[in-house]
């Protein structure tokens, strides 16, 4: 039985991750000028739909970190995992370069180092390894620099990626961007010749949908598909079968959109777990979907009655 991921660009270094009932957010953005439009962010009542959300913030700078994503707190199953070095107050897990956290029985995290501010992040996602680089980059801007500047950055980003060499890459959202002027894509270029990640996706490139879509067409290799999701919004779905071979294709918003559980339904399937104690009962499961505290004091009596459809 295959495995599905659905991967949405929003804007800028901004994705998500879904499978099944969790929900990865790395560097969510929607834009100095509300490029992300209303109906392309992430609302609370998408958010709902999920029993588990990670959000992930690789460093501070404002093109990574919306305020927004920390007013989803109050949701209750919210949970934030941050850069070490982010400013003192914001609340999440905390990672350096180097550490490790389990945080659910389908993911686990490394941080890696940046040749910026923050860390870059690879999670195992129910076996399923995606790396999101935040500002990891070969950061040469040579067109401005001086020899030794770019010799001192291609060294830095060097050595980051030595630590993640030997690491399963399976999808990686990489910086390119052309604001470096020539030679941008080096640092992508680079991170495919010694990570081969299965799959590279572009981003961080400042409205240049047309600079991830070249890279996309000219960078492909016999180890690493690059694929560009140039559109504000862009859905991707990553099918993986028991051999590893991972299917892509391009669902419409239609097709997976979610629908908020209803609290007495899954009440109702919790009823039915092989180890409830209420198995065996008569009563109309309906009764059963309330705690004492909850159940009605008096329910209409054709409700009572019956037994929702299953």
């Amino acid at each position: 039985m295959s495995k599905e991921f659905i991967v949405t660009h929003y804007y800028h270094s901004g994705f998500s991750v879904s499978h099944e009932d969790t929900l990865l957010i790395f560097d969510y953005w929607r834009g100095e000028e509300g490029e992300l439009t209303a109906d392309l962010q992430i609302s609370k009542e998408e958010l709902l739909t999920y029993r588990q959300v990670f959000v992930f913030i690789s460093h501070e700078h404002v093109d990574h970190m919306d305020p927004i994503v920390f007013t989803w707190r109050d949701l209750g199953h919210v949970q934030y995992i941050v850069s070490s070095d982010m400013p003192v107050g914001t609340r999440g897990k905390r990672m350096a370069p180097g550490d490790e956290l389990q945080l659910s029985g389908c993911l686990s995290v490394k941080a890696f180092d940046s040749t910026d501010l923050g860390v870059s992040f690879l999670a195992d996602f129910d076996g399923v390894r995606f790396f999101h680089a935040g500002d990891l980059n070969f950061w040469h801007w040579r067109d401005e620099s001086t020899k030794q500047e770019v010799e001192e950055a291609e060294e830095e980003y060097r050595k980051a990626l030595e630590r993640i060499r030997g690491e399963t890459v399976d999808v990686a959202f990489f910086p390119v961007d052309p604001r470096q002027g020539s030679m941008f894509e080096a640092g992508a270029d680079s991170f495919i010749l010694s990570i081969k990640p299965r799959l590279l996706i572009p981003m961080h490139y400042f409205h240049r949908a047309d600079v991830a879509m070249e890279y996309a067409r000219t960078a492909c290799n016999r180890s690493t598909e690059v694929l560009a999701m140039p559109e504000y919004g862009d859905i991707l779905k990553i099918s993986v079968d028991e051999t590893g071979f991972m299917n892509l294709s391009f669902p419409t918003r239609e097709e997976v959109s979610r629908v908020a559980p209803d609290p007495v339904e899954e009440a109702i399937s919790d009823s039915l777990s092989e180890d409830n104690p209420f198995n065996d009962s008569d009563l109309p499961l309906s009764q059963l979907a309330f705690t004492p505290e909850e159940k009605p004091e008096n329910p209409p009596e054709e409700e009572a009655s019956q037994t929702p459809d299953l």
